[in-house]
């Protein structure tokens, strides 16, 4: 997990607000319900983001495992979310970008065994982004990385014992 105040991206440093994010459907480092895995409906858990800088013009989401055996594994790509506290469960406001399961959605923990780790990050910026839809986790990390103010992460963990 990334310390309050220092996001490290590739090998630069950014100084950032922390945001607060939590969820009504599991706490942090908690189990993640059935229901938002590729085992349940397979869809998006409510997330809750305060201290948000007033300067924000946009919010981006990444969900990803950083526990899958390639490397860390992209769930979800979102950005350009208005500004809000609330993104509600099965619901999305901004772009999606293409995740690693080639899809342009949120497709939720779908490891084959164990338990796996994934973490819901929240990044506000001072701009709107210009992507195309195609857009994967490493080109918005890029594009974004000198526009982050503030920055928040979830972890939950999902174990399937197949």
């Amino acid at each position: 997990m990334i310390k309050p105040g220092v996001l490290i991206e590739a090998t630069r440093v950014t100084n950032y607000k922390p945001l607060k994010v939590s969820s009504t459907a599991f706490p942090n480092g908690g189990l993640i319900p059935v229901k938002y895995t590729c085992d349940g409906r397979n869809i998006n858990p409510p997330l809750d983001i305060d201290d948000i800088p007033a300067e924000a013009k946009c919010l981006v989401l990444i969900v990803d495992d950083p526990d899958a055996p390639s490397g860390s594994w992209a769930h979800w790509l979102a950005w350009n979310i208005p500004v809000t506290h609330h993104i509600k469960e099965n619901e999305i406001h901004g772009k999606e970008g293409i995740n690693d399961f080639q899809r342009y959605r949120y497709d939720g923990p779908c490891h084959l065994a164990g338990s796996h780790l994934y973490s819901f990050k929240i990044y506000a910026l001072n701009t709107l982004l210009r992507l195309p839809a195609n857009t994967n986790k490493a080109q918005l990390e890029k594009t974004m990385s000198e526009n982050i103010i503030a920055f928040g992460e979830l972890t939950g963990v999902y174990s399937r014992m197949n």
